[in-house]
């Protein structure tokens, strides 16, 4: 039996959303913008007459300031994108509960079933685009189609507020004519290495014999033939039932450039809090840790490592990724960002060889200080203890101290402004070691 998928993409949401809020920028240029402060300065999303002027995502706002100057400058409003995605959401879980997220702003729904209830799946297309219009004053473009592949590159074949249908009768005219990059899976660096032996678009992917392909791109070259060919089999998977997570990742861009490795060892200690802290949270062990950097030339390098144990603790992996940084970064550039992952995921249930010297007492002391520092960021902020070294970095300042078991304090942590006035005897968190 043929499936019928959506994939359903808000038009320009971040911008959309903006122009929900303020109905007198609906016919105005608008660009969405990250501070210049913070050095996020680049356009996040835009609305249509911004696009007019060529405004582009990424572009700085001197760019978008240069190419428009009177564009509005919006600031970004994530819990109001929330918002709407939810309210989104929730409109799509009238017509089916089979529903996987892509992003905030696009998913896909098997309504496959629904069309006994509703009519067929571009008729739920249609209702749902003009409720989504109607209701929450955001436009939407819906692909339809017997898979998921299809359906997303009908969302993007027109834009914005529209329905596009590929069927499995027709799909080879509408869409084997277009760009190889179009198809999700092709990405730059896979489009060079198509390009490169005169392999343009989508029909002639599914036209060459997919050993080839898999000869010039591995695995990948045998799934885009698939992908092209209509013979994508891949289940919209509903959150219920998301696949588990492959990697967890946390990275910023600070104030400033990183000069040296001590700056950007702080920093990468710093990131490996937030990644372990999601770890715990997740009762994950990471087996591997994986730094990228990115230089002030913004050119990036990704570094990996296997780790001895599995583990979910902060310090180990923040010595990895130092370790990472030290071993392979020459500092030609001083870094703009970087970014620690935690890879090689296992749940707490997978078996692990321990080590001879396993000692239980110290990864008990291990693990009640993390969870302690993990208390302390939730409830009074995540700057409200940071590495000492952490704040050298970012222009912070703050009293250095960590609370031991004498209710004294020692120089390992900076606490912020949530607890730094605080009497000890009034700091809710016990005993650290």
């Amino acid at each position: 039996m043929s499936r019928s998928i959506l994939h359903c993409d808000l038009n320009n949401f971040f911008a959309s959303v903006e122009c929900v809020r303020h109905p007198e920028w609906k016919d105005r240029p608008v660009a969405v913008c990250g501070s210049v402060k913070e050095r996020h300065g680049i356009c996040l999303a835009k609305n249509y007459p911004a696009k007019k002027y060529g405004i582009r995502t990424g572009d700085t706002v001197i760019d978008v300031l240069k190419k428009c100057p009177d564009a509005i400058l919006a600031e970004p409003h994530y819990e109001e994108y929330e918002k709407y995605s939810r309210l989104t959401q929730a409109i799509y879980e009238e017509y089916t509960d089979r529903i996987e997220p892509f992003g905030c702003d696009e998913s896909w729904l098997d309504v496959t079933a629904s069309t006994l209830l509703f009519g067929d799946a571009g008729h739920i297309a249609d209702v749902i685009r003009e409720r989504t219009k109607r209701e929450l004053g955001l436009t939407i473009s819906v692909g339809v189609s017997f898979n998921k592949i299809f359906a997303k590159l009908g969302s993007d074949m027109k834009k914005p507020d529209a329905v596009t249908c590929i069927t499995e009768s027709d799909f080879r005219e509408k869409i084997w004519h277009l760009p190889a990059s179009e198809m999700l899976g092709v990405g730059p660096s896979t489009y060079r290495a198509l390009e490169k032996r005169c392999i343009r678009t989508i029909g002639q992917i599914a036209r060459t014999p997919p050993g080839y392909l898999r000869t010039w791109l591995g695995k990948n070259g045998e799934t885009l033939w698939r992908y092209a060919n209509g013979l994508d089999t891949a289940e919209v998977i509903p959150c219920a039932r998301a696949a588990p997570m492959q990697s967890i990742s946390r990275g910023m861009t600070p104030l400033r450039d990183m000069e040296n490795e001590a700056e950007c060892a702080a920093f990468l200690t710093e990131m490996a809090q937030e990644v372990g802290r999601r770890l715990r949270e997740n009762r994950l062990y990471a087996g591997g840790v994986k730094i990228s950097l990115r230089d002030t030339k913004l050119c990036s390098r990704e570094f990996q490592c296997t780790l001895h144990t599995p583990t979910m603790h902060t310090d180990v992996i923040a010595k990895a990724a130092v370790e990472l940084l030290r071993k392979h970064y020459r500092w030609q550039n001083p870094l703009r960002s970087a970014s620690v992952t935690a890879i090689q995921l296992t749940t707490e249930h997978t078996p692990a060889q321990m080590d001879i010297l396993y000692d239980p007492t110290a990864e008990e002391k291990k693990d009640h200080l993390d969870r302690t520092i993990d208390t302390l960021r939730q409830k009074y902020g995540s700057h409200s203890i940071c590495p000492a070294s952490y704040f050298t970095l970012t222009g912070c300042r703050g009293k250095t101290m960590l609370i031991s078991p004498d209710r004294n304090w020692s120089p390992a942590f900076s606490l912020g402004e949530g607890l730094r006035d605080r009497p000890v005897d009034a700091i809710p968190f016990g005993t650290l070691f």
